[in-house]
């Protein structure tokens, strides 16, 4: 069992695309090794700005030998039909075996391949790895870049180190030659490496295989690798932790202690940690700092211009405000302890912070209301006109809802909505978002507070947006809930208006994002909302209602459904449950709709719920066998009250309130058995308890109620031939199992649920 490394040298790696190249590399390789017949014990794989690597433990020398046969034509067959057998199987005619298949001579190949070295399946797989590679955005160069046929990689492909146990593994690719050969690190390469004792102490807390870190001097230049045990090590004597994992570690560690050493809190960002392990071969985190004027600025533009322009870290000070100072991460471990790279990133941050303070300053000295006047010169959508135009649909939206009783929303002031809703967009002309797009709304707010505009309006401004994303902070303020559900509605109303849903994976318009924001926001306000009435309501405002609406409020109904379901399922909400729920139909009140499905998902997790649920599926299952609800009442022999009674419970099939009257059910031509007596006495006790229950929503009653239904319908499957010879006695029976299923669907389809 051998060692393998693969090192692909190339130029800058975006930091972005290096976690999934490492998900790409192994499965890349994996397949081929599987392909080839090879299994390798544990594969690591490394990325660097400039490198993929890739380590496979314990490769066999040579792949297995292969057997395989061939069956051949008769042997009575054409001689052109064997030899053209012969030349497809690489074999002679005399190498042919001759055996009886029912009674047939035919012909046979057999084909032994004999075990490949493991250095020529490599040799043929690398150059295929890398051809076959899913760069998200790949480039050719040089004098070949002329040919669509030469090399693509995401950056110019620049080295191949290919070593199997100490053996190079010989592979070409557009002119590039496999070797034992890499670099070191850019800078710190052209001289003996220097290493300062803090480096050198948190590297080998995150890596003892770099204990001798420093204690090698290495030639200038190149760096020749021996095997894969000693890559790391050597690249790190010349300033390369391949390791990504450990680049992380040494900057958020580094970045904390630094902010820590000056009193300070680090603001902790992971995705910042694995973005600057992505930019750099040697992490040293710095502590700068900045002018404390810039302060004045919103903290959100100072932490964007740092995280996103330049890609810092934040510290606030003891008392949580934002401390004037940031944490950089060096590529480099300077001689002068990083002052020159400090002062370097001070300059650079406080050009970016004055253009930010300018903006801020130079968007104040225009209106909100002034800036608004601008937003008919954008286009919202083609078919949807300008963003003005959907404004003005959004003010009537949101004074609509406000206006609905018993919804929850009516504490709104009318004139501070209508006010938050026509400011809402006004941000987007402001330089400030024109340069932070991330920050619209939020800007809007705080021009909005700086105008002396209504804390309900600034705020209802800034959070209108909100949720954008799982875990995102909901709004409760009623003039905020107003119009951030006005806005979400009008954008899924219109876009479905004009057949613009979603499509597979696509999304352009966030419409996903969108309804579960609505659903968020009716959750946690608990509001009690005509879903299907606010939807009509946000299509007829549209600017010119396109014909179809109707069908794509039905689709648009169907979409909040499977919303919903994907975030209630998330919620740990069985599945089954939810479609029991919706499977009732015409219910587009969710605060009501998810308390049903609470207190079901309580209720069939109790023996009393399993036992029902069984009792249900099997009168289910015989009324289906019988043909459902369409027994032929005609044929009873009882009474006609009793056969008018039949009828009714039988044709409902499950709409609630339907149950048949407990008079009509008893009128019967025969006395009932015991516990056929039994159960109609406990629909005729439960079925108004039920009813009265789902009036009051008082779901966990209901649910409570029909659990008195267990008994009775367990002893009626006891004691009870349903399908009794005497058609008159069947059909009753019938129609009590149908007024049973149908109590049961007042709460839910039953029939949905798994079990």
């Amino acid at each position: 069992m051998t060692d393998f490394l693969l090192e692909l040298l190339s130029e800058e790696i975006p930091a972005r695309m290096q976690a999934k190249a490492r998900v790409d590399l192994e499965r890349l390789f994996t397949a081929q090794m599987v392909e080839a017949g090879l299994k390798a014990g544990a594969i690591t794989v490394y990325s660097t700005p400039r490198r993929l690597a890739l380590i496979a433990k314990d490769l066999p020398a040579q792949t297995e030998p292969v057997s395989e046969e061939a069956k051949g034509p008769p042997e009575a067959a054409p001689d052109k039909a064997v030899e053209g057998f012969c030349r497809k199987n690489g074999v002679t005619r005399d190498q042919l075996e001759v055996r009886d298949i029912n009674g047939r001579p035919t012909y046979f190949a057999v084909i032994n391949k004999p075990g490949r070295d493991s250095k020529d399946v490599l040799a043929d797989a690398i150059p295929a790895i890398i051809r076959a590679f899913p760069w998200p955005k790949s480039m050719r160069w040089g004098d070949a870049s002329v040919s669509t046929e030469s090399l693509r990689w995401v950056r110019p492909l620049s080295g191949i180190v290919a070593i199997l146990g100490d053996d190079l593994v010989p592979c070409e690719i557009d002119g590039l030659t496999s070797g034992y050969d890499t670099v070191g690190h850019r800078f710190h390469n052209a001289k003996a490496p220097f290493v300062s004792s803090e480096v050198k102490r948190q590297a080998e807390e995150n890596d003892p295989s770099v204990s001798r870190l420093g204690s090698t001097r290495t030639e200038p230049g190149r760096i020749t690798i021996g095997n894969a045990s000693d890559y790391a090590e050597k690249l790190c004597a010349c300033h390369v932790l391949v390791n990504h994992e450990q680049r992380q570690n040494i900057i958020r560690d580094g970045a904390a202690k630094a902010a820590s050493d000056a009193g300070l809190d680090l603001v902790e960002d992971e995705g910042l940690v694995i973005e600057n392990a992505g930019l750099t071969e040697w992490p040293v985190p710095l502590l700068g700092s900045f002018d404390p004027a810039f302060l004045d600025v919103p903290e959100e533009v100072i932490q964007l211009t740092a995280r996103v322009n330049q890609k810092y870290f934040i510290c606030r000070d003891k008392q949580g405000a934002l401390a004037p100072n940031f944490v950089c991460t060096a590529n480099i471990a300077a001689s002068d302890g990083g002052k020159a790279i400090i002062a370097g990133n001070e300059k650079v941050l406080a050009a970016r912070l004055s253009d930010a303070k300018f903006f801020w300053e130079l968007d104040q000295k225009t209106k909100l209301e002034d800036h608004a006047k601008k937003l008919s010169n954008i286009v919202f959508h083609e078919k949807l006109g300008t963003v003005a135009d959907k404004v003005e649909r959004v003010v009537k939206l949101a004074e609509w809802l406000a206006s609905l009783e018993g919804t929850g929303l009516l504490r709104a002031n009318p004139e501070q909505i209508q006010l938050a809703a026509r400011l809402c967009k006004a941000d987007l002309v402001t330089e400030m978002v024109g340069e932070f797009p991330e920050l619209q709304g939020l800007m809007g707010g705080y021009y909005a507070e700086k105008e002396g505009l209504l804390v309900e309006v600034s705020r209802a401004i800034r959070d209108h947006y909100k949720p954008v994303g799982q875990g995102d902070d909901v709004p409760t303020d009623p003039v905020a809930v107003c119009v951030s559900l006005a806005d979400k509605l009008d954008t899924l109303g219109a876009f479905f208006g004009v057949d613009l849903p979603p499509t597979g994976s696509k999304d352009p318009f966030a419409l996903r994002r969108a309804a579960l924001g609505v659903v968020s926001l009716i959750q946690e306000n608990s509001l009690r909302l005509p879903l299907e009435t606010t939807i009509k309501n946000a299509q007829d405002w549209l600017v010119e209602s396109p014909a179809g609406l109707t069908m794509s409020r039905g689709k648009l109904l169907d979409f909040f459904a499977d919303r919903l379901k994907v975030q209630q399922r998330e919620a740990g909400v069985r599945h089954d449950l939810i479609d029991a729920v919706f499977a009732l139909g015409g219910e587009d009140d969710l605060v009501r709709l998810l308390a049903r499905v609470k207190a079901l998902q309580s209720f069939v997790e109790t023996t009393d719920g399993v036992n029902l649920l069984a009792g249900y599926k099997r009168a289910s299952n015989i009324l289906k066998k019988d043909g459902g609800s369409s027994v032929r009442v005609e044929r009873s022999r009882g009474t006609d009250a009793a056969r008018q009674g039949l009828s009714t419970a039988l044709e409902t099939n499950g709409k609630e309130g339907s149950i048949g009257s407990s008079a009509e059910l008893n009128v019967l031509s025969y006395s009932p058995e015991k516990a056929e007596k039994t159960l109609i006495d406990a629909l005729d006790a439960t079925q108004p308890l039920v009813t009265a229950a789902i009036k009051t929503e008082q779901f966990e009653t209901a649910m409570t109620a029909l659990a008195a239904l267990r008994g009775p319908i367990d002893e009626f499957f006891e004691d009870v031939t349903v399908n009794d010879s005497d058609e008159t006695k069947r059909e009753a029976r019938l129609a009590l199992l149908a007024r049973f299923r149908n109590a049961v669907h007042q709460v839910a389809d039953f029939s949905k649920i798994e079990g």
